[in-house]
Parts: structure tokens; C-alpha cells; sequence
């Protein structure tokens, strides 16, 4: 009897053996400060969407998470520094959607952005509005297509800059509708809106941040929306895939690490992500920007990631859109 009982003790410990062994490889995490490298200047959509997510994870995880702006190079210096650094979990990217244009336009970089970072989870996503000066003669997306027809090339359009998401989604409007319209890059959106108002340019893609205020007071009017459903906070706004089926553009939000981090991190980051956007707080300061919590899995966002590089390579290549 005694060796019986011997026998089922050795067997549970055999069996209690592999789920130790796995709990001693698994890394603690974080044990130390995580630095979010943001690859643009402060304000916008990304840098408060980073600082919001680093103080909930300094509440859920309990370790200081400092966000760090490097900008400069169209976003490509902060995520080359990530990139380079250790894949330990220590050193994250919070990027925009810009970065999937830039794999195609940003030439002769070190790094491939396909390969060499880990989507670890998308934070959120926004619409982008198409716009127009108050004194453009038009109502709907349909009088101003035709209007744009008419005009024969003569529009212009403002962007916040050569390759930004905005300009992107621009190209992606000329080639669906058939319109022509002169390309005029600002340094960031802000200054593209300042544009519009003034009537400098007679219409531009905008997110609600830098939009809605003046669609609210009429210097600006809404058209059309880039989401695929219609928005709730510009219900006026005609979503752009009812006139182009297919058609879909936003501003999203993500978190990046370098591509060799432990899947074990990368599932703990995504994790804490998707319980960060449930917070009252942060859905309601997504609610004021315009944005739609996301939340997805390492492997979602990978999946969402390839396909916002293909959509955008095509618009790309189609209106030969080069970057200095």
C-alpha cells in the first residue's frame, strides 16, 4: 500500500512537472520602467492616446510606463529606434496608420516594417470626414463630384502632408470618383484645416478633432464620412462606401514592439490593452476624439496591418505618390 501511494505521488509530481517548468521560463513582466516611443510631435491623435494608455498600465501592471516622443522622418526615426531595440517588452511603439503607407512610400529604410516589428494590438480607430469650404456651391458628395468635374481640375485639396493618412485617403477619393484636384501638403493637420477655413484650398479628409468644431459653427462643411457605417457624430455625413463600394479609410491607433519579443509579452500587452479601453475615462476621451475603441489580438491587428499596407500600396502606386 505504501508503494502504491509512493507511485500516484511520483505520477502527480510528473504531472505538476511541465506546468512549473513553463512558469519558471515565462518571464515577470514588467519588472522595470517601459518606455512607448511615439514617432510624432505631441498633439494630434497618437501622443495623448499613448500617455492615456501608459498611466493605465502603470495602474494595472505597477511599473512606470514613460511615454517618449522621436519624432522626424515621417515617423520612420521613433520606429527605427524601436526597431533597434532590445525585443524584451521594455521599449513599445504607439504608431498611427500612417506607417502602413510608409512601407511603401518611405524608401532605402535599415529596417522592414512587415518583418521587423510585432503588431501587438490596435488601440483604436477614427473617421476622417471629407470636407468642404463653406462658399463651395454643394450639399452632397454627388454635386460635388460634379461640380469637381466641371471644374476641371481647377480644385485644390489640402493634406497634412505628402503621404500623410489624410493625403492617402485623398488619392484613394480622385481615383474612385474620377476627379481631378491639385495636392497641397501642410505640416500636419491643423494647419490644413486653418487652410480650408480660410479658403485657401476649396476641401480636404479631416478627423473630428480638427474638424468638428468648425462643422458645428459652418465654416466648414461635412459631406462624407470614411467609415463604413454612418457617423454618430456627423450624422449629415454620407458614408463614402454607399457612392464606392469597398471604399474604407480611418485613422487608427496601435501599439508596436520589436519583432523578436516573447509571445508571452506580446499577449500580456495586448491583454492589458483591450482591459485599458474598457475604462469609463478612456472611452469617454475616445468619444470626445471621434475614435472607436478597438482591442484586438496580436494576431488580428497583424492581419488588419497587412491589409492597410496593400490597400495603401495600391493607392500609392496608382497616383505615383513619392516622398522626398
Amino acid at each position: 500500500m505504501k508503494f502504491f501511494s509512493c507511485a500516484i505521488g511520483a505520477a502527480g509530481f510528473g504531472l505538476l512537472l511541465p506546468a512549473v517548468t513553463l512558469a519558471q521560463n515565462t518571464p515577470a513582466y514588467p519588472v522595470k520602467t517601459v518606455r512607448i516611443v511615439v514617432p510624432v510631435a505631441p498633439g494630434g491623435g497618437t501622443d495623448p492616446q499613448a500617455r492615456l494608455l501608459a498611466r493605465k498600465f502603470q495602474e494595472s501592471m505597477g511599473q512606470s510606463f514613460v511615454v517618449e516622443n522621436r519624432t522626424g522622418a515621417a515617423s520612420m526615426i521613433g520606429t527605427e529606434y524601436v526597431v533597434k531595440s532590445p525585443p524584451d517588452g521594455y521599449t513599445l511603439l504607439c504608431a498611427a496608420s500612417t506607417l502602413a503607407g510608409a512601407y511603401t512610400l518611405s524608401k532605402n529604410l535599415s529596417f522592414d516594417l512587415l518583418k521587423d516589428l510585432a503588431p501587438v494590438g490596435q488601440i483604436s480607430s477614427a473617421a476622417q470626414y471629407l470636407v468642404v469650404h463653406a462658399s463651395v456651391p454643394v450639399s452632397s458628395v454627388k454635386e460635388f463630384i460634379a461640380l469637381a468635374k466641371k471644374q476641371a481640375g481647377k480644385m485644390n485639396a489640402a493634406s497634412g502632408g505628402n503621404g500623410s493618412a489624410n493625403h492617402l485617403v485623398l488619392e484613394m477619393f480622385k481615383q474612385s470618383a474620377g476627379i481631378q484636384a491639385a495636392h497641397i501638403a501642410y505640416k500636419g493637420s491643423g494647419p490644413a484645416t486653418i487652410a480650408l477655413m480660410s479658403g485657401e484650398v476649396d476641401f480636404s479628409f479631416a478627423g473630428a478633432l480638427t474638424s468638428l468644431p468648425h462643422i458645428r459653427t459652418g465654416k466648414i462643411k461635412a459631406l462624407a464620412v470614411t467609415t463604413v457605417k454612418p457617423s454618430a457624430l456627423v450624422p449629415q455625413a454620407t458614408p463614402m462606401a454607399s457612392l464606392y463600394p469597398g471604399f474604407e479609410s480611418t485613422n487608427w491607433y496601435a501599439v508596436f514592439a520589436p519583432a523578436a519579443i516573447p509571445a508571452v509579452i506580446v499577449n500580456k500587452i495586448s491583454t492589458e490593452i483591450a482591459n485599458a479601453i474598457k475604462a469609463p475615462e478612456v472611452r469617454e476621451f475616445m468619444a470626445k476624439e471621434g475614435a472607436d475603441p478597438v482591442g484586438s489580438t496580436p494576431q488580428e491587428f497583424a492581419a488588419f496591418f497587412k491589409g492597410e499596407v496593400d490597400r495603401y500600396a495600391r493607392v500609392i502606386r496608382a497616383a505615383n505618390i513619392r516622398v522626398e
